[in-house]
C-alpha cells in the first residue's frame, strides 16, 4: 500500500514536517490514516495542493486546512482517478494541513491482523513522526520498526510513537504491524468520551447533586414562603367569611334591647296598672301576682 504523496500543479511543495497517524479497527473494520502536514515556511500562499491517496480509499473523511485559532475548515477539493491512486486537488491559504481517510487494505487471517504503511519518499521531509494506535481487545501487538514498548493515553488506549528524524527525497519509509484479535468489536465502542479541555462547574452543561443541592434548597424555601403566604391569605378569607356570616344572624341591638326590658304588670283583681316595684295594687290592696 503506498501513502499519500504531496506535490504541487507547477512544483514540489515542500514538507517542514508530518505526523502520521494509524488507527486499525477505530471506528471502522479498516486502517484510518491521518495526516497531519506543515508546509514549509518557504510555500508563498495560497497554494495550490495536489494530495494523493489510494484510489481503494474512495472519497476522503475529511480535508482541512488550520485556521489561525487553532481551529480547522474543510477545504472544497477536486477528486480524480489516476490509476490505483485517487488526486485530491486543493487550495490552501494556511501551512497547517489535515487528511483523513479509511484504508480498506487491514488485511485478516483469522485473529491476526496486517498492514503496511510506505511513505515513498517522494519529497523531503524536514522531520517525520509516527504514531500508531493499539486497537481495544488487541494482544501481541508487533511493530516494525520497533515504536517502543508503548505508553497509555488519556483515553486507555496504549500509543507507539517515535520520531522518524528527516527524510531526503528519495528516502523510503516502511512500517509493518501484525497483532492477535479475537473481536471485530472496534475501539469507539469502549472508549470513553473524552473533552478536549477540562469542563468547569460553571459550564451550563455541568450538572452534579452536589451543585445542585443549593438551587434545590433555595427552590424548597420559595415554595415554602408562596404556600404559606397562600395559606395566610386564604385563612384570612375564611375568618372574614365566618365573621361576616355572624354578623348577619347576630340579633340587633334594638331588638335584644327590647326584649330584655321587663314588661308591665297589671291587678289581677281591679285590672289597676301596677308601677314599677310593686307588690300590692294600689287601688283593691290585692297582692300582685307578677310582683315589681
Amino acid at each position: 500500500m503506498f501513502v499519500p504523496l504531496l506535490v504541487s500543479a507547477q512544483e514540489a511543495v515542500e514538507i517542514s514536517t508530518v505526523e502520521v497517524r494509524l488507527l486499525p479497527e477505530y471506528d471502522r473494520p479498516d486502517m484510518l490514516v491521518i495526516y497531519r502536514i506543515t508546509l514549509s515556511p518557504e510555500v508563498s500562499f495560497p497554494a495550490d495542493v495536489t494530495v494523493r491517496i489510494p484510489a481503494a480509499a474512495g472519497v476522503p473523511n475529511a480535508v482541512a486546512s488550520g485556521d489561525p485559532d487553532g481551529s480547522l475548515m474543510n477545504l472544497v477539493f477536486d477528486q480524480q482517478l489516476s490509476g490505483a491512486w485517487s488526486l485530491l486537488t486543493f487550495t490552501s491559504t494556511s501551512p497547517d494541513i489535515q487528511i483523513e481517510y479509511y484504508d480498506p487494505s487491514l488485511e485478516k487471517d483469522g485473529n491476526t491482523r496486517y498492514f503496511e504503511y510506505h511513505w515513498p519518499g517522494d519529497h523531503s521531509v524536514g522531520r517525520m513522526s509516527v504514531q500508531v494506535q493499539q486497537p481495544l481487545g488487541a494482544t501481541d501487538m508487533s511493530i516494525s520498526p520497533n515504536l517502543g514498548s508503548g505508553v497509555q493515553g488519556g483515553d486507555g488506549m496504549i500509543y507507539y510513537t517515535a520520531d522518524v528524524g528527516a527524510l531526503e527525497n528519495g528516502q523510503t519509509f516502511v512500517i509493518s504491524m501484525n497483532y492477535v484479535k479475537a473481536s471485530d468489536d472496534l475501539s469507539t465502542s469502549e472508549i470513553p468520551v473524552q473533552f478536549s479541555a477540562p469542563i468547569e462547574t460553571a459550564t451550563p452543561s455541568w450538572f452534579t447533586l452536589e451543585s445542585a443541592l443549593p438551587f434545590i434548597l433555595g427552590f424548597l424555601g420559595l415554595a415554602l414562603i408562596i404556600g404559606g403566604g397562600v395559606w395566610y391569605w386564604q385563612s384570612g378569607r375564611n375568618k372574614k367569611s365566618t365573621k361576616s356570616q355572624r354578623s348577619r344572624h347576630k340579633p340587633s341591638t334594638e331588638r335584644s334591647t327590647r326584649s330584655s326590658e321587663p314588661s308591665h304588670n297589671y291587678c289581677h283583681q281591679c285590672g289597676k296598672r301596677a308601677q314599677s316595684g310593686d307588690r300590692f295594687c294600689r287601688t283593691c290592696g290585692s297582692e300582685l301576682r307578677n310582683g315589681g
